[in-house]
């Protein structure tokens, strides 16, 4: 069963950037820049209650994640953002 508090943001095969739940076949949403992406994907996360965002590179690998109130972060301050 998907986990509707998570969100992966990738590229989208040469056209911008894509948001996807994990085991959807389609995207949420796209959008033509990386922080466009990562501002919908928010978004969709703290609508749904709180959870993940993970940015991911054009090979899947997650690069970074945040966490979106009222997830549970770790009180250990974030200094990529």
């Amino acid at each position: 069963m998907p986990n509707n508090n998570r969100r992966d943001v990738s590229p989208n095969s040469g056209d911008g950037w894509k948001v996807t739940r994990p085991g959807a076949k389609t995207p949420t949403a796209k959008a033509p820049t990386q922080s466009g992406a990562e501002k919908i994907a928010k978004k969709q996360v703290s609508d749904a209650g709180g959870g993940q965002v993970y940015i991911r590179t054009p090979k899947g690998v997650i690069r970074d994640a945040d966490t979106v109130k009222p997830g549970n972060e770790s009180p250990k301050r974030d200094t990529r953002h």
